[in-house]
């Protein structure tokens, strides 16, 4: 098996393009989560863009059949970014993306999610300004209309919904700080 011990973007694009290879559309979605990231990584230091750009291709592997173990994606892609040796912080950057402890209280992932580390930095803002900004199909939507997009989908009883109230403040603040660093 390769492992992955160093942050390489490219390595990062080529290992979620295998992974997400049977999910044509969220490997759409991927592309342009990677192409904001790359088009707001001057919000992050210079030392950490290769981080986020690798962190927003990477961010939805645990929707990828080989991972697929808990249904609860953040923390499916986390660990197999875990088993592929890829560095703590980019697991970190995978297991927490977008706000994903809110939702993982509510439906009780949250002690395994623990296990990863989260960083709270310009590059975990930038990461879910990417994906927050980044439609399923790929378009690029404002964060506002992304989120409610995202509960429409997941239905009113989904933990989504149950999460709502604390993540989606969460959400347009960090857009928000994103759009202040540009």
């Amino acid at each position: 098996m390769i492992t992955y011990p160093s942050i390489d973007a490219e390595a990062a694009r080529r290992f979620a393009c295998r992974v997400l290879l049977p999910l044509p559309q969220r490997w759409i979605h991927t592309q342009a989560v990677a192409a904001q990231a790359a088009a707001v990584a001057r919000a992050v230091a210079p030392q950490d863009r290769a981080l986020l750009l690798a962190a927003a291709w990477l961010h939805d592997i645990g929707y990828a059949p080989a991972a697929a173990l808990t249904g609860f994606h953040p923390l499916d892609g986390a660990r197999l970014a875990a088993r592929y040796s890829w560095p703590p912080r980019l697991t970190g950057l995978i297991a927490h993306h977008s706000g994903a402890l809110f939702v993982a209280r509510v439906s009780g992932w949250d002690e395994q999610l623990a296990a990863f580390p989260d960083e709270a930095s310009p590059v975990t803002d930038a990461l879910v300004y990417a994906d927050q900004t980044t439609a399923p199909d790929g378009r690029m939507l404002p964060a506002d209309v992304r989120i409610a997009q995202a509960l429409a989908r997941h239905g009113p009883g989904s933990p989504q919904h149950g999460a709502a109230a604390h993540r989606t403040p969460y959400l347009l603040a960090a857009v928000g700080r994103v759009q202040a660093r540009l």
